[in-house]
């Protein structure tokens, strides 16, 4: 068993689940204080010097440069320690399948087959022959992103196995609920002192993302007037009914489930209520800043809409920023990050591909805080489901990638 596998086996088994419902605690479960001491432990065994679990769960360590590139910027590497909380997450149980063609089968449950098939994810024809890594098909996996951690950590331990490997001081953070939004908001860059960094949180080998969206989620909240309904007429305002037209006035064709590349969207994701009052929870995204704040418009002109029909404050629209697109702060001075990962791809051969991550990372929010953060991909697939899989030689060949990647930066620094 590689080194990076067997890492990847042992982190996923620490349940570390993030919850939605608790955004007003960091991190927003105790068991995500659990994976952070575990991960505080292996960085000192791997030798790492500087290693702090703090308060919030943020795990933050250094790595020296090696001989020669002591001069050389430091450079950040970092992932996320929580599972999503779109699928149970309690009790993985991690297993290795030798996969031969047809559907990738991850477990059994209730008599059914778990499982993936080549129409879902085409890229099973490229594993065919190969170890892929899945949960028992009652949890997620939770390569995303126990995957980017067992990576950093098996290219951290490799650098110090092999000093003679170049690379600049390297910067590690693990941090907590980037699933519910939080991520890296409170990592102390002035402490951490890179001048710039890599998140390793993307999904297929190859796949590099300096563009993400720009988000926000929206909130609806309709207003009614309730009487009695026998002597409803022309004085009932039916919140319920208010609130489904404002779902069917948001543009039905700008749905995730019709959109996809460079699309924007609107996303209905909860709905409460009576029919005295209903609120209505959507997230908003978009690549361009121009459509992203039409977006935002096109809500107050459906508020003011329905206000104008059923009257003045029936329908309050607010709005709560998330996060930006990166590629918003990427210009000339931040060329290298994107061209080094690219040369990095090639050179394990991985042909890679500029992907616009239809998502968040925490590379986004630290990118806007000044510390320019690209996403490089884990190798995962079916991220947020008990579907959920990674290849072995995938989780291998971006310890490999991220060998060479550091190794530019010590190069560049040393001014070769």
């Amino acid at each position: 068993m590689s080194d990076v596998l067997e890492r990847f086996m042992r982190y996923v088994q620490v349940d570390s689940q993030s919850d939605p419902d608790n955004m007003d605690e960091t991190p927003s479960t105790p068991r995500q204080h659990d994976m952070a001491r575990y991960l505080g432990d292996e960085l000192r065994k791997i030798g790492c010097t500087d290693v702090t679990v703090d308060e919030h769960a943020y795990v933050t360590g250094t790595l020296p440069a090696s001989a020669g590139a002591e001069k050389c910027p430091a450079l950040l590497l970092c992932a996320h320690i929580d599972s999503s909380p779109d699928a149970p997450a309690a009790g993985v149980r991690p297993h290795v399948v030798h996969y031969e063609g047809g559907p990738l089968v991850a477990g059994v449950v209730d008599g059914e087959p778990v499982q993936t098939t080549p129409e879902q994810v085409p890229d099973l024809a490229q594993f065919v022959g190969q170890d892929i890594v899945c949960s028992d098909g009652t949890t997620l996996l939770s390569a995303d992103d126990k995957a980017g951690v067992a990576e950093i950590c098996a290219l951290l331990a490799r650098l110090v196995a092999n000093p003679e490997l170049p690379h600049p001081t390297l910067k590690v953070a693990f941090v907590p609920d980037e699933e519910i939004g939080h991520g890296a908001e409170l990592l102390d860059l002035d402490t951490l002192g890179a001048r710039w960094g890599y998140t390793v949180d993307g999904e297929a080998l190859g796949e590099f993302n300096y563009e993400c969206f720009s988000a926000c989620e929206a909130t609806v909240a309709v207003r009614g007037v309730m009487v009695h309904p026998g002597s409803a007429k022309d004085v009932m305002v039916n919140a319920i009914t208010v609130a489904s037209e404002f779902q069917q006035l948001v543009p039905a064709a700008e749905r995730p489930e019709h959109t996809e590349g460079r699309e924007g969207f609107y996303h209905p994701t909860d709905i409460e209520g009576t029919a005295s009052g209903v609120t209505l929870s959507y997230i908003l995204r978009d690549f361009d800043a121009a459509d992203f704040d039409a977006r935002k418009e096109t809500f107050r002109a459906i508020a003011a809409f329905l206000n104008d029909r059923y009257g003045e404050g029936t329908v309050e629209v607010t709005f709560r920023e998330q996060y930006r697109n990166m590629a918003e702060k990427f210009g000339e001075a931040e060329k290298c990050l994107v061209d080094f990962a690219l040369e990095a791809n090639r050179e394990v051969g991985i042909e890679p591909v500029l992907v616009p991550a239809r998502g968040g990372t925490d590379g986004a929010q630290l990118t806007f805080r000044g510390l320019p953060c690209p996403n490089i991909a884990t190798g995962g697939y079916n991220a947020h489901s008990v579907r959920e899989f990674v290849p072995v030689r995938s989780l291998e060949l971006t310890v490999d990638l991220l060998e060479r990647l550091v190794a530019k930066f010590a190069a560049a620094g040393a001014g070769e």
